[in-house]
């Protein structure tokens, strides 16, 4: 299974951005689908999730400004991301865990200038 990422780019503090994550294979019965990040000198951290019963998960630091979704139709995951900060700055890996295996993407990098 392939992924596609986009809609990284550069943008300001206090600014939105939507990420994009389009898979070759369907995603309806996945087991989890979400968005990590890898932030300068750090670890790749969890920034959101959407399980199979359609409950989602955010990272404390993101909760109220980041929204994921998907369209099971189009094969497709969502990052809605607003009032953006600087320490947002990072590569943004999208992730589908089918339970027999679990694929990312190619990442998108995302920079927040203050």
């Amino acid at each position: 299974v392939q992924l596609q990422a986009c809609g990284g780019g550069l943008v300001q503090a206090r600014g939105s951005v939507r990420l994009s994550c389009v898979a070759s294979a369907g995603i309806l019965n996945a087991n989890a689908v979400g968005w990590y990040r890898r932030a300068p000198g750090k670890q790749r951290e969890l920034v959101a999730v959407i399980i199979r019963s359609g409950s989602t998960n955010y990272a404390d630091s993101v909760k109220g400004r980041f929204t994921i979704s998907k369209d099971n139709t189009w094969n497709t995951v969502y990052l809605q991301m607003n009032n953006l900060e600087p320490e947002d700055t990072a590569v943004y890996y999208c992730n589908i865990d089918y339970g027999w295996d679990q694929f990312w993407g190619q990442g998108t990098l995302v920079t927040v200038s203050s």
